[in-house]
């Protein structure tokens, strides 16, 4: 990278710290972005930017902030992931496994044909995902959003829950927030906290993102009932 270059990179990102910065080079220098853009959101845990691809396309890139994470409540979630049973209880090495936990779950729902943005790659605290939007607008959140047919669009979040449930994993922290209303249909975002059916707290997580989705709708003039709608996810 020439020395302009680099110093426009260094002015640009020092508002990361050391060890985010050469993550972010590292993921420019392998070719998956050029640059980031402006943020799209500044979360308590993480940020998320846009950035420019070589072929000039958007991707999303969500940075989690190693010294803001709440690393305790990551190991909460993860520690009873059958997957990550061996996890030390190390801050980096949560926020990392915290990532790839990330890209495995988008990769498993892709799989099974839920819609939620396509995984490209992850390096540290850094994922790489699909850009969901029209040109530089990200698609709104469902909270910033209402469908116009909602019953519809409520039909379409109970079914891509459906295929999360069969393929054996469940959000864990699905609501209006984690729900992106793109062209009137929903895509599914934020699955870092999503775990295996095997985890001890599955079912309760389960019931908590159903009870979250009924009280959206039921808020917008649907009658649903969360026994109802759970009984048509495990059927």
């Amino acid at each position: 990278m020439p020395k302009k270059a680099r110093e426009k990179f260094k002015t640009e990102h020092n508002v990361f710290d050391v060890f985010t910065n050469k993550t972010i080079f590292k993921l420019i220098t392998q070719g998956n972005f050029k640059g980031l853009e402006s943020p799209i959101s500044i979360g308590k845990e993480s940020n998320v930017f846009s950035a420019i691809t070589n072929n000039d396309e958007r991707v999303i890139v969500k940075i989690y902030r190693l010294e803001a994470c709440d690393f305790n409540q990551m190991y909460n979630y993860i520690k009873d992931d059958p997957r990550y049973e061996r996890i030390k209880r190390k801050k980096r090495s949560i926020i990392f496994e915290w990532v790839q936990r990330e890209y495995r779950n988008l990769i498993k729902a892709r799989e099974a044909q839920v819609n939620v943005p396509t995984p490209i790659t992850f390096l540290n605290n850094i994922l790489v995902l699909e850009f969901i939007g029209k040109n530089d607008e990200i698609a709104p959140k469902l909270k910033d959003k209402v469908p116009k047919n909602k019953e519809l669009f409520f039909n379409k979040v109970i079914e891509n829950m459906k295929r999360m449930y069969k393929a054996g994993l469940v959000h864990a922290d699905l609501s209006a927030f984690n729900i992106l209303n793109f062209n009137e249909t929903p895509v599914i975002i934020d699955m870092s906290q999503s775990t295996t059916l095997e985890h001890p707290l599955a079912e309760e997580f389960l019931v908590r993102d159903v009870k979250n989705i009924c009280y959206f709708f039921n808020k917008y003039g649907l009658s649903v009932r969360k026994e109802d709608i759970m009984n048509k996810i495990k059927e």
